[in-house]
């Protein structure tokens, strides 16, 4: 079977499912408010080539909250957390592949399921790519480890 690979475009705050020169789906996402780049603990997000290096959440709810990738509550839409930036649903974990981006990891640089769906389509998280949950969920179960995510502008 072809390789599937994503593509993350901040222009337009998407995410792209392609198996090899053909588009299967396309995402809205959010990423940082703060803009882009690698410095460490400078909430931005990254550009370049990536890959899957770990999934956490198979199984759990829509709902599950993640604290250090493990699942500790469940989120419910009538509490209100304020500004907080939930990890819900599931995470797939990112591994920077250019020197760059090397860090990326160590940043906990994520795709995961978000609390502030209002907010998907603009840049409004804190570094990560933000997806709404049930898209997370289905991207999660679409992608294997390994998959290539390539970030850009354009």
């Amino acid at each position: 079977m072809p390789s599937l690979h994503l593509r993350v475009t901040i222009a337009t705050q998407t995410i792209e499912v392609w198996r090899e020169e053909g588009l299967l789906k396309s995402y809205p996402v959010s990423t940082s408010k703060f803009g882009l780049g690698t410095e460490a603990e400078s909430f931005k997000t990254p550009l370049g080539a990536f890959q899957i290096c770990e999934k956490y959440g198979a199984g759990e709810s829509l709902h599950a909250i993640f604290k250090g990738r493990k699942p500790v509550a469940e989120w419910s839409p009538d509490r209100p957390t304020g500004e907080e930036d939930l990890i819900l649903a599931r995470i797939l974990r990112l591994h920077g592949l250019e020197k760059e981006n090397s860090n990326s990891y160590d940043r906990y640089i994520y795709i995961h399921g978000t609390n502030q769906e209002d907010q998907i389509g603009t840049p409004a998280s804190h570094g990560c790519i933000r997806m709404k949950k049930r898209d997370v969920t289905e991207l999660y179960d679409l992608v294997p480890l390994g998959t290539a995510v390539q970030i850009s502008m354009t």
